[in-house]
């Protein structure tokens, strides 16, 4: 009896010292056979098939992949994420471990390794799904849809590292290889468990037949409100620029339109878009309050940009004050580097704008947030949209007859734009934050006006001493080489053939761009709906150098 007890002990410390220790919570029973055939595979299927109707003539060994296509995947394992995790980390409690921990997916292409992601502890796995019990779990990779899932990024970064360049017309093998991974400590270093799961699948490749008519250069049609540039351009490189969007090696472009010493030279638009779309730039549109802001201090509705919050405001009613937001300028919401605690880079900053929507006031969320103790007025640039609803009500406050009349009759109508649309924030205010919608023609009127120093039809709409503000690196952007923030515009340097050009320019998500080159009588917009994809911004930059600039400058 000793003698058993004894083996018993010794096991039980066998089993804790080798890492196998009892899970933390009881794992949903398998009970689907295939499931209990399969434990330990990743398998492929066309579209979201339910796991009770799944079969194993469901299984893809094969799939024509396209640029919209619905490729998922189903995993079958025996054991929940959080049981894993606490497998690398049995000290820690389930809570931490889902803050720490979460799978890590590897991809390889032909048997060559070409990317690993470990994806964010915040990324769940579909509604019914639980990382403390599920053992099967549906992932997308592609979609038809225009979705913002987590797996469709992870897709996306993948083929953005290495992936795409891999894909070759031909058929692939990719094999999917999957892992739980833990952070263990305060510098990010990472702990890879086991592998969980596995699993491979011929891609067939084919990249879209492509037409003439596709290729052409697009006629600029009459009654555009532009005079027709007469500049010559190496056509062979807007060809090859349309190719390539028609191809979808670079995806969901919209249009694109250069505007050169003044007069019209490029209009190109793809994807069921027109001259008459209104395209929704996001946050290009910020831009368009740092231009009203600018149009009221000379019209002497706002002092100047060095204006206080406290001169607007009695910060005291709202929660969190401090002295430090008193002395909050203008001019640190226009350059986003005000003491807010407040960053749409932190998900899980107070100030975050997903935080700010669902409030019925996005004013009051504003001034209730606190102040950040590492941050001073003027100090530390981090981007915060919140911040420009307050320049959009400081505005609405103070101009005659609010902001959206102000805006009409000051800058739209003296540009002889007639044909755009607002969003609205919840006190029925426009939305200063983004989505300002426009034709690509109307843009660049707006683009092209800050390249005119503010004048239009000889009558000055915005003071040059404000544009000369803009057009001047007002505070440098963390973590970017050479890249600084002005009055709501961003700014960056451009190198082709060896020489720099300066840019200042609007961005909005997606990859929706209006820049104004400093040096170059240039204007560029680009509109695209590549909305939360990793390649929207590099591949309108990619447009700018590898096809725009060859073809103008020769």
């Amino acid at each position: 009896m000793m003698r058993t007890l004894s083996l018993l002990i010794i096991n039980l410390f066998y089993l804790i010292a080798s890492g196998q220790t009892t899970n933390l919570f009881k794992p949903q029973e398998i009970t689907n056979e295939l499931h209990k055939s399969n434990i330990g595979k990743v398998t492929f299927m066309d579209g979201n098939i339910p796991l009770e109707q799944y079969k194993k003539s469901d299984f893809l060994r094969s799939f024509n992949l396209t640029y919209k296509s619905n490729l998922n995947i189903r995993i079958f394992l025996d054991n929940s994420i959080t049981n894993y995790l606490h497998q690398l980390e049995p000290n820690l409690s389930a809570e931490e471990l889902i803050k720490m921990g979460n799978l890590q997916f590897s991809f390889y292409i032909d048997n060559k390794f070409i990317y690993k992601d470990n994806i964010n502890s915040g990324c769940n796995f579909g509604s019914g799904s639980s990382k403390n019990t599920s053992t099967t779990l549906r992932i997308p990779l592609t979609s038809s849809k225009p979705e913002n899932l987590w797996a469709l990024h992870m897709w996306d970064r993948f083929k953005l590292n290495g992936g795409e360049t891999a894909l070759t017309n031909g058929t692939h093998t990719l094999r999917i290889e999957i892992r739980p991974y833990i952070i263990t400590n305060q510098i990010n270093d990472i702990k890879t468990g086991d592998l969980i799961a596995k699993g491979e699948i011929k891609l067939i490749i084919k990249t879209p037949v492509v037409t003439a008519e596709q290729i052409a250069i697009q006629t600029i049609l009459p009654n555009s409100g532009w005079e027709i540039s007469n500049l010559e351009i190496n056509r062979q490189k807007i060809e090859m620029l349309n190719k390539e969007i028609a191809s979808y090696n670079l995806k969901d472009i919209t249009s694109v339109v250069a505007i050169y010493d003044g007069k019209l030279l490029i209009e190109e638009y793809f994807n069921d878009a027109g001259r008459n779309t209104l395209h929704d730039t996001r946050s290009a549109g910020k831009s368009f309050a740092s231009t009203l802001m600018g149009i009221a201090i000379n019209d002497g509705y706002i002092k100047n940009e060095n204006q206080t919050l406290s001169s607007f405001y009695n910060l005291r009613q709202y929660t969190n004050y401090d002295t430090k937001k008193d002395s909050i300028k203008i001019k640190d919401l226009l350059s986003m580097s005000s003491s807010f605690e407040g960053s749409d880079a932190r998900s899980d900053s107070p100030g975050n704008e997903e935080n700010m929507y669902p409030t019925d006031n996005w004013v009051k969320f504003t001034l209730d947030l606190p102040t950040d103790p590492t941050k001073t007025n003027g100090g530390k640039w981090d981007y915060f949209t919140a911040g420009v609803i307050l320049l959009g009500d400081i505005l609405d406050k103070n101009v005659p007859d609010g902001l959206e009349k102000y805006a009409d009759q000051k800058l739209f109508k003296q540009l002889n734009i007639t044909n755009y649309q607002w969003q609205y924030t919840p006190q029925k205010v426009v939305n200063t934050a983004g989505s300002l919608q426009m034709t690509s023609l109307d843009y660049a009127k707006y683009a092209q006006l800050y390249k005119n120093n503010g004048v239009w039809n000889s009558k000055q709409i915005v003071p040059k001493l404000w544009i000369e503000k803009t057009f001047t690196k007002q505070i440098k952007i963390p973590e970017r080489d050479n890249q600084f923030y002005s009055y709501l515009f961003w700014n960056k340097t451009v190198t082709y053939n060896n020489k720099n050009y300066e840019t200042y320019y609007c961005a909005g998500n997606g990859g929706n761009e209006f820049i104004i080159f400093k040096d170059l009588p240039l204007v560029i917009i680009i509109t695209s709906k590549a909305f939360n994809k990793p390649y929207g911004h590099p591949q309108a930059d990619k447009i700018v150098h590898d096809y725009l600039l060859p073809a103008i400058l020769k």
